[in-house]
């Protein structure tokens, strides 16, 4: 019984730092585009850690019930990016804009939501073949995974060059993560991502790296401040942008509940009432989101690889995580505090969970015979979204913004790519 118990609070610790990951890179990113203050950022990581907390756990209760993590979306991010830049062209200041950012997470959670009442997601589900859903994998896996090696290299915020000691120390922590997952037995696999952290943690104090500025005073507990950012603010551009991204949303919620499925052991479930609950969560989600003025989160495909690293596929250590960083949101010394986890750490941690999901966006895309349309619709498609991710952020602002945002985001591009040949280009019957 003490064995059972102690196995649980490991595992509920495991997911935590696993939430923790996720969730610490992108409010610093969003604060340094839109020159925030310090303080401002902190009170952001503050309100994101709330969303991510109550999201997972509103998805493993009510929602799609899988142990799949929430966390902030990149897909998000480049709307952010192009909003701000757009900004600073303007003559204006990239701040004025997040009110309207705000609006747009409103709009993309009207819409998920009504998607999810009526149950309408499952009539759209014969766009998500497993060619899509598996080329969706296999380029936010690519796309995230050069975000990731910059944070292992110590290349963040103004540097343009490796630092040697960090990138040793995260280059020891990837390979020990996927030694510890291929080659390790018992709790030694199952705790692989957070015996990494643990290390990659210890070996930062030992070797005096920065690992980030020790918690100043603060209040014992704080309340998350509602439109932080001001009331929500729409236009026609915005509301056209969320419908757009609401598109991409879905195709996230469905890549990650099937690359989940697909690695618990339990039986399958009713496909169309998860993704309809799923799709509901995420709507009351990025709704809270707004609310408390953040980046919206969604569930995160590479959950999938941390539970085929860990074997963790337990929902109740998962809802207890969630509702724990949740709770962690209300103590802004304790937000502080984890907010020290040096990022290029946590990059290389999850640097080694994206190994396995490209493992599983393979197997996905496998599912169906390989025959020459499928696998040139797949060419087509990494080729062109690629191309994209190489090409500077400027590059796409002479275009009206609708379209500046789906060259700006290489996965976007991707997804409707991706999918629009596999509905035009139909096989023939011989196939």
């Amino acid at each position: 019984m003490r064995k059972l118990a102690l196995g649980g609070s490991l595992s509920t610790l495991q997911w935590l730092m696993f939430l923790l990951a996720n969730s610490i890179a992108l409010p610093v990113v969003i604060g340094g585009m839109f020159h925030l203050p310090p303080e401002e950022i902190s009170s952001l990581m503050q309100r994101t850690f709330l969303i991510v907390g109550l999201s997972s756990f509103l998805q493993g209760w009510i929602g799609h019930r899988y142990p799949i993590a929430d966390g902030p979306a990149g897909s998000w991010v480049s709307v952010f990016v192009i909003m701000a830049d757009v900004a600073v062209k303007q003559g204006g200041s990239a701040q004025d804009m997040l009110p309207l950012l705000e609006g747009g997470v409103a709009i993309a959670a009207l819409l998920l939501v009504v998607l999810g009442l009526t149950g309408w997601v499952h009539r759209l589900l014969f766009l998500f073949t497993p060619l899509v859903t598996g080329t969706f994998l296999f380029l936010l896996a690519l796309q995230l995974s050069g975000v990731f090696v910059k944070g292992m290299l110590g290349m963040q915020g103004a540097a343009v060059r490796p630092d040697p000691a960090t990138a040793l120390v995260s280059i020891a922590i990837f390979g020990l993560v996927v030694l510890l997952s291929i080659k390790g037995r018992g709790w030694v696999k199952q705790y692989a991502v957070m015996i990494g952290i643990v290390s990659g943690w210890a070996g930062y104090g030992l070797l005096g790296l920065n690992a980030g500025s020790p918690a100043a005073a603060a209040p014992p507990v704080q309340l998350p401040e509602l439109f932080a950012w001001g009331a929500p603010q729409w236009d026609a551009g915005i509301a056209l942008t969320a419908a757009l991204f609401t598109f991409i949303l879905l195709s996230n919620t469905i890549a990650a509940v099937t690359a989940v499925r697909d690695v618990m052991p339990e039986p399958a479930r009713d496909p169309k009432r998860t993704l309809n609950r799923g799709v509901l969560a995420g709507g009351l989600s990025h709704g809270i989101a707004a609310l408390f003025s953040t980046i919206a989160v969604v569930p995160l495909p590479v959950t999938a690889g941390f539970i085929r690293i860990t074997e963790q596929t337990r929902l109740r250590p998962f809802r207890a995580a969630a509702l724990l960083f949740a709770g962690i949101s209300f103590v802004p010394a304790a937000v502080r505090a984890v907010a020290m986890l040096p990022g290029p750490v946590a990059s290389a941690a999850l640097l080694a969970s994206f190994v396995q999901m490209i493992v599983i966006a393979m197997q996905s895309i496998s599912k169906e015979v390989l025959n020459l349309r499928r696998l040139t619709i797949f060419g087509i498609t990494l080729v062109c979204s690629v191309g994209l991710m190489f090409l500077p952020a400027e590059a796409f602002q002479g275009l009206p913004s609708m379209l500046a945002y789906v060259f700006g985001n290489a996965l976007l591009f991707g997804t409707m790519l991706v999918t629009l040949l596999e509905q035009l280009w139909r096989p023939v019957k011989t196939e």
